[in-house]
C-alpha cells in the first residue's frame, strides 16, 4: 500500500511561509475589507468616493508590491490594476473586471504548490450574494498521480484544485469554490477554468466523519480511519474525486445543458445530476482499482493512484451520507436530498445496516450497490432524451420516490392535477414542496447530534482542524 502525501515545495513561488504575513498583503486585505463596508450588493459605491479612492490606491500599491512574487500571473495582475483604476475613475459604479478575469489563467499553471494572488469584486457561492471586492492567496494542489490521471483517461483542462492560504470575509464561510462566473463583469466570456478548495473540503470531511462515526458507532476500515488523521492524504483524495466528478457534467446521455445554468426545474433534478457525477467518480474508482490491482508492475504514481481509488469510494459514501444529507436548510436542498437517497438505497439493498444503534456496512457488497444506483440514473438520462421535459421530470421524481418517502402533503406524490400537467413547466416546479422529501427518523436524530459539528466547519481550512 502506497500513501503519498508529499508536496512539491520546489514549485512554490513567493516565499509562501511569509507572504501572507507581509505588510503588502495585510494592507491589501484590510483595504478590501474596508471597501466591502462601502459597497452595495451589486458592488457599486454610491458615496464616500474619497474614502473608496484611498482604499483602492492601497490595493493597487499592494498588488504592485506583490506582483514580482507571481510572475506566472503578471498579465493578470497588471490588468487588475487597470480595472481598479478604471473603476475609481468612473465613479465606483457597478464594477467591471472582465479584462483582468480574461487575463487570469490559473488552469495553465497546474503545478503543485504554486501560489496565486486573486483579487476580484465577486460573490462567493454558498457564502455571500454581495459582489464585494474579495482577496485571496491560494495554492495549487496538483500531485503527480492526479496529473497522470488528467493526462490520461480523465482529461479536464478546466479543472483546478486549490488550497486556501488567506482570504477576506467572503470566504470565511462554507464556500469551497472559486468560479469565474461570480466575478463582476460587463459581458460573459467563455470560461476556461473552475477551482475547488480541496483543503476546505478535506478538513470539514475529516471533522464531520470523525464525529458521525463516533455517534453511529461505525467501525471505519483502517485506511478510511487513517484518512481522518491525514489532511494531505484527504486533500489528494478529494482532488481525484472532483477531477472525475467535474468532467462528468459534460459527458453522458445528457437531455439538457450539463451544468443546468439558468434553467428553472424541480430541485430533485439537481440532486440527481450532482449524484450522477459523484457516482461516476465512484464507479471509475472501482474500475481503476480493479485494473491496477491485477498488475504487479506498478510504478510509484500508479501505486498511489491505486490507494486513492479506494479512498475516493469511502470519501464519496461518507461525505454524502454524513455531511451532505444534513448540511444546509431544508429549502430545496438538492445536495442533502442526494445524500438521503444514497443512504436509503444502500440500506434497502442490505449493504448498510442500522441495528442496535450501530451503523455497519457490508463493504464487499457496497461497490455493486453504488454502481447500480449510478446505472439507474444513467438509464433515466438515456430514456429522457426521447421524452418531453416535464415527462422527464415526472420520471425523475418516480426514481427518487421509489427509494425515499415524499412528504405526506406532496402534490407530486398524490399525482399532479390535470390543469398542472397540461400547463406550462412553471406549474410543475411551483408544486414541489420546499422539503419534498423530509429527513427520515434516522437523519432527524443524527441531525440533532451533528448540527454543532457541521456548524463548526464554517470557514474551516486545512490548518484549522481544531477550530471549536
Amino acid at each position: 500500500m502506497t500513501i503519498s502525501t508529499q508536496r512539491t515545495s520546489a514549485a512554490i513561488i513567493g516565499e509562501p511561509e511569509v507572504l501572507e504575513d507581509s505588510a503588502a498583503w495585510k494592507a491589501l486585505k484590510q483595504a478590501a475589507i474596508e471597501l466591502q463596508a462601502l459597497q452595495q450588493q451589486d458592488g457599486s459605491i454610491p458615496d464616500a468616493y474619497a474614502e473608496a479612492r484611498v482604499h483602492v490606491a492601497t490595493i493597487i500599491d499592494a498588488i504592485e508590491t506583490l506582483r514580482p512574487h507571481f510572475p506566472h500571473d503578471d498579465a493578470y495582475l497588471r490588468a487588475s490594476v487597470k480595472d481598479f483604476e478604471r473603476w475609481a475613475d468612473g465613479g465606483f459604479g457597478v464594477p467591471d473586471f472582465l479584462d483582468s478575469l480574461v487575463a487570469f489563467e490559473p488552469q495553465k499553471h497546474r503545478i503543485d504548490g504554486l501560489r496565486h494572488l486573486v483579487v476580484f469584486p465577486m460573490y462567493t457561492q454558498n457564502g455571500s450574494s454581495n459582489r464585494y471586492v474579495e482577496a485571496l492567496i491560494v495554492e495549487v494542489i496538483w500531485p503527480a498521480f492526479v496529473a497522470d490521471l488528467e493526462a490520461g483517461d480523465y482529461g479536464n483542462k478546466l479543472f483546478l484544485s486549490l488550497r486556501l492560504i488567506d482570504f477576506t470575509p467572503g470566504y470565511d464561510t462554507n464556500s469551497a469554490v472559486l468560479f469565474p462566473e461570480t466575478v463582476a463583469m460587463r459581458e460573459i466570456p467563455t470560461f476556461t477554468w473552475g477551482a475547488i478548495f480541496q483543503d476546505r473540503e478535506a478538513a470539514r470531511y475529516r471533522r464531520v466523519v470523525r464525529a458521525a462515526a463516533d455517534i453511529t458507532r461505525l467501525e471505519l476500515p483502517p485506511i478510511a480511519a487513517h484518512m481522518l488523521d491525514d489532511q494531505a492524504l484527504t486533500e489528494q483524495t478529494f482532488v481525484m474525486w472532483d477531477l472525475i466528478h467535474d468532467r462528468t457534467h459534460m459527458r453522458g446521455d445528457l437531455p439538457f445543458d450539463p451544468f443546468m445554468i439558468k434553467q428553472r426545474m424541480p430541485y430533485f433534478l439537481y440532486s440527481l445530476e450532482e449524484l450522477r457525477c459523484d457516482l461516476t467518480a465512484f464507479r471509475e474508482s472501482v474500475r481503476i482499482r480493479q485494473v491496477l490491482s491485477a498488475r504487479d508492475d506498478l510504478d510509484e504514481a500508479e501505486a498511489t493512484t491505486l490507494t486513492h481509488a479506494g479512498l475516493v469510494q469511502y470519501a464519496i459514501i461518507f461525505d454524502r451520507i454524513f455531511r451532505f444529507a444534513i448540511t444546509g436548510s431544508r429549502v430545496r436542498n438538492y445536495d442533502g436530498l442526494g445524500g438521503q437517497l444514497l443512504f436509503a438505497w444502500l440500506h434497502q439493498r442490505g449493504v448498510l445496516d442500522w441495528t442496535d444503534t450501530s451503523l455497519t456496512f457490508d463493504w464487499d457488497g457496497v461497490p455493486a450497490a453504488v454502481v447500480a444506483l449510478g446505472e439507474t440514473i444513467d438509464e433515466l438520462y438515456w430514456r429522457s432524451i426521447d421524452r418531453p421535459k416535464t415527462a422527464h421530470w415526472l420520471a425523475a421524481y418516480d426514481l427518487v420516490r421509489s427509494t425515499l418517502t415524499p412528504a405526506p402533503a406532496s402534490l407530486w406524490a398524490r399525482g399532479l392535477p390535470d390543469e398542472i400537467l397540461a400547463g406550462p413547466p412553471k406549474g410543475y416546479t411551483d408544486s414541489v414542496l420546499d422539503d419534498e422529501f423530509p429527513l427520515s427518523m434516522f437523519y432527524e436524530s443524527l441531525d440533532k447530534k451533528m448540527s454543532a459539528v457541521i456548524a463548526s466547519t464554517e470557514g474551516i481550512v486545512g490548518t484549522d482542524q481544531e477550530k471549536p
